[in-house]
């Protein structure tokens, strides 16, 4: 007697791909992927290529900021920790006392507040090493936003009663004419350990 072939089963596989194509849609709309941020910055405009300008700085108007490749910071020639970085630029941009080692005061008129003495023309110069850990650099870039964010929100209370970010656009522009942010970034060196 002659056997009959059977036949196998098979499954039907024309809905996979649909099958398959929810599953990854599903996975690309649940998963959250990390975003890489960087700094809010304003470059200044290029400079005009007919117009050479040398600018000149009073070294007295100058903070320099170091950091070395032991993620060391050298802030106007004292080591600092990071926690005290802030207060100490802090310090330098409003020159209370009208230090002759911290940056001059000029008479302004601001919007707002009328003639007030400014320090206008301070630089804060920051400088790396080569060898210097990237978020040791992010960590002092933050302190240095920090110190100017402080200064801002506290004259925008005591004129306004808000934080800077709640003031509108000229009350923000008249705070910033007293605190300009100046923040001077060289190119990283070698300098090894400066201790």
């Amino acid at each position: 007697m002659k056997r009959k072939k059977r036949k196998i089963p098979t499954v039907n596989s024309t809905s996979a791909a649909d099958f398959a194509f929810m599953i990854l849609l599903f996975f690309l709309l649940t998963t959250s992927m990390d975003v890489d941020q960087g700094m809010a910055r304003r470059l200044p405009p290029p400079p005009n290529p007919n117009q050479q300008t040398e600018m000149r700085i009073r070294e007295r108007n100058i903070l320099k900021v170091f950091i070395n490749t032991q993620n060391q910071i050298l802030c106007g020639g004292e080591y600092v920790e990071l926690r005290g970085l802030k207060d100490k630029v802090k310090a330098f941009i409003v020159n209370e006392s009208n230090n002759d080692h911290m940056p001059e005061k000029i008479e302004k008129d601001i919007p707002y507040f009328g003639k007030m003495m400014v320090t206008e023309n301070h630089v804060i110069s920051l400088q790396n090493d080569r060898g210097t850990q990237y978020q040791a650099y992010i960590d002092v870039q933050n302190e240095l936003m920090a110190a100017y964010t402080e200064l801002r929100d506290e004259i925008s209370r005591r004129q306004w009663g808000r934080r800077f970010a709640d003031l509108n656009e000229d009350q923000q522009g008249a705070v910033t004419d007293i605190f300009p942010q100046k923040i001077s970034e060289a190119e990283p060196k070698s300098y090894g350990d400066r201790r």
